[in-house]
């Protein structure tokens, strides 16, 4: 198990019902810990344009999370 703050923004956040948690999660990278969140808040967010950063760095979804890491999730973002 490793411990990781999960960060939510935008809708993520209206979701969850807050802007940050700490968790106790068996995962390996950063698309496990959104499916273990969306899981936990019942979201039915896609991926799709979904952005992810580790530590305050974009990162790829197949990103390794280690234990004390800090995973930001951001929704697609609409603008023009």
């Amino acid at each position: 198990m490793k411990t990781i703050t999960v960060r939510y923004f935008a809708g993520f956040r209206e979701h969850a019902g807050l802007g940050e948690e700490t968790l106790q999660l068996d995962v390996v990278t950063a698309m496990d810990v959104f499916n273990e969140t969306r899981a936990r808040h019942g979201s039915t967010e896609p991926t799709g344009h979904c952005k992810v950063a580790i530590n305050d760095e974009m990162a790829d979804w197949t990103a390794k999370v280690s234990d004390g890491d800090t995973v930001l999730l951001f929704p697609p973002v609409a603008g023009g």
